[in-house]
Parts: C-alpha cells; structure tokens; sequence
C-alpha cells in the first residue's frame, strides 16, 4: 500500500519540482511534529532540498515542552506522599529542575511506565489501598484517551495531572513572535483528531500556506511542494495531503470527549514559555480526578533550560541540534542534559541517532 509513497524516483521527482516552484527564493517552512523529524532525518529528505529551500523543527515533541517543575511536583508526590505515580515511558528521564522520574524511583519511588491511561485505571482498581496519579501529556492525538476514561468515571483512588497541549495556539504563537516562517507542515497525527479544517483560520490570518502531511518520504515531499506553489501562486491555503487518514472535520466524536472533559487554559511550555489558550484542564464537574487540586499541586510556572542547553532555541526553529555547544558532548542520549535529547520525538536526538545516516531509506 506505502510503496509509491517511498519510491526513491518519484521522491527525487518532487525533489525537483519543489526547486523549480522556490525558484531560488528563500523558503523556511516548519513542521511542528516529531514524527516528521525522524522521517525527515531517518530519510535524508534534507539533503534532496535545493539549498534555498529549509525545513526546520518546531515544537513538536510533547515531552520536550514538559515543564521541569511538573516533573518536580510528580517525583515530590510520590517520594514524600507515597503515591504511585503512571506515565509513558519517554517521560521517565526527562530531567526536571531538581530530577528526573527516573532517578525518584532508583530512591524508592512508585513510578510506573504505562502504555496508556486505561493501564494505569487497571492498576487502580487491582490495588486499591494506593493513591495513583496518572501524568497525561501529548497533544490533542493522546487527549482524547484521557477524555475518554474521565468521562466513564475512574475509581477514587484515582486521578490525573493534566498536562496536555494544543499544537494550533501554538503555531500562532510562533507567527506573532515573528519567527521566520513562510509556511507549515501541520502534524499528521494531531490533524487525525482536529482535521485539516483547524488550520485554516491561522493560513488566512497570517497568509501562510501549509499543508496537513503523511510520514512517508513522498508525503512530506509533496507538503513541501504544494506549500512552494501556494507561496509562488500568492495564496495561503490548507492542503490535505494525508487525505487517506485526516478529513476536514477531523474526528468528531474524540473532539466530543475532549470538548466534554476539558476546558481550554493558558499552558506552560518548557523553554518557551506561557502560550495563551494552549492547555487542557478538567472541567469542574470532574475536579474529583483532578491531581492538582487533590494534592494542593502548584502551579509551577515555565522553566528555562539547564544551563547550557540550547533546547528552547531548537524547539522554536532559531537552532538546528548540531549547534548547541552540548550536543554529543556532553549531552548525548545516555547522559541527556536538556529534554531534545531524551525523547524518541526529540529533535536532538534523531539527529544525534541518524546524523551519519544519509539517504538510508532513498539509497538503491
């Protein structure tokens, strides 16, 4: 079914036609999704780009936007209060101010990796003698599930730490920072639950084409095309290249569960800091789960990035990884300084894993 989206002709086909549409003017386009990243490096896609035309790597990872203090406030909770504390897997070594997760259950924490919300809802009601708090970040693509389990009703011994985001606000953000920007490739599994059709109030406003992407190589390289001949025709449009899983509306039922759980509320985002109507918080009427307000939890406000660290900068696109005076030096995958490092969708280190690996999937 994929073949033709990874066939190195028609990849290195639109290759061309994309320098054909920039005709040699400047043209930075960026992706706000870390998926994309690992496609773009794992495939070389880059290094098919005429040198006029740049992709770079927006806030798309999640757990890179984390804030340290939440992490802070989860590993207190459980080292001091004794509360079994659930989260993904990618989270665990994301250092906070004071540590990682990680290291609070080498101390003796109850700090469990789960695939998702319903496991840790299992775990609750398996042991319930335990206070669990399960640690729910992702984008709109993981908070329909939190939504979901919310509404059907957890048991008492359970409740989540809200730390969900929205991707759209913060797109807008970037254009009224005036960040260099001529275009974005919007997130193929965010655009799975809020549609195409969510980007085209930002395109009209800001007069920016962009185009809803796939991750196979010919999927990105069609986005990058399409928002080159937007930009060459004069319009600002949404293109659905990934029209065999997104649809204009998006997913309307998850969007019923989210809208049903979750208010809209100002987020905090790590190395970048407060963007206006970006988070997601429980609705009064299911206050009972949230951790926040069970356990007196503060609100702890964005933090920088370890000294040092150039991850706030390579989240807003100003940076590519190889600069930070960190990378591969003292911040590698093993001994991670800033959060880009640790997660499998951060920008540093798909670029750390995949830095020799040039054209691997394009290569005959």
């Amino acid at each position: 079914m994929f073949s033709k989206y990874r066939d190195r002709d028609l990849v290195k086909k639109a290759a061309e036609r994309i320098a054909e549409a920039a005709d040699g003017d400047p043209l930075r386009i960026m992706h706000v999704c870390g998926t994309h990243e690992w496609a773009i490096t794992h495939n070389g896609l880059r290094d098919l780009l005429p040198e006029n035309v740049q992709v770079v790597a927006g806030p798309g990872c999640p757990v890179c936007v984390t804030p340290g203090g939440e992490i802070d406030a989860l590993c207190s909770l459980a080292l001091e209060r004794g509360v079994a504390v659930t989260t993904f897997g990618d989270v665990l070594r994301v250092p906070g101010r004071k540590g990682s997760l990680a290291e609070a259950k080498a101390s003796g924490a109850d700090i469990r990796v789960v695939y998702g919300i319903s496991d840790a809802i299992r775990m609750a009601r398996q042991e319930t003698a335990r206070d669990f708090v399960h640690f729910a970040i992702g984008f709109e693509t993981t908070a329909p599930t939190t939504a979901v389990e919310v509404i059907k009703g957890p048991p008492s011994n359970f409740s989540i730490f809200a730390s969900h985001k929205l991707i759209p606000p913060a797109m807008e953000y970037l254009l009224q920072s005036g960040a260099s920007i001529d275009g974005f490739i919007c997130p193929g599994h965010v655009s799975t639950i809020i549609g195409s059709d969510a980007y085209k109030d930002l395109a009209a406003r800001y007069a920016k084409p962009m185009a809803v992407a796939g991750f196979e190589p010919l999927d990105i390289m069609l986005a990058i095309l399409n928002i080159a001949l937007q930009r060459k025709r004069g319009i600002a449009e949404v293109y659905n290249e990934y029209a065999r899983a997104v649809r204009g509306p998006g997913n309307t039922v998850a969007l019923r569960a989210m809208e049903k759980a979750f208010k809209v509320t100002d987020a905090d985002w790590r190395g970048i800091g407060t963007i206006p109507g970006s988070g997601l918080g429980l609705r009064e009427e299911y206050a009972k789960y949230d951790a926040a307000g069970k356990y007196g939890i503060a609100a702890v406000g964005w933090d920088r990035m370890p000294e040092g660290c150039s991850c706030g900068e390579v989240l807003l696109g100003t940076l590519r990884p190889e600069q930070c005076p960190l990378f591969g030096r003292d911040c590698t995958p093993e001994r991670p300084v800033g959060p880009c490092m640790v997660s499998i969708e951060g920008t540093c280190a798909i670029a750390f894993k995949y830095s020799d690996h040039r054209l691997r999937s394009l290569r005959p």
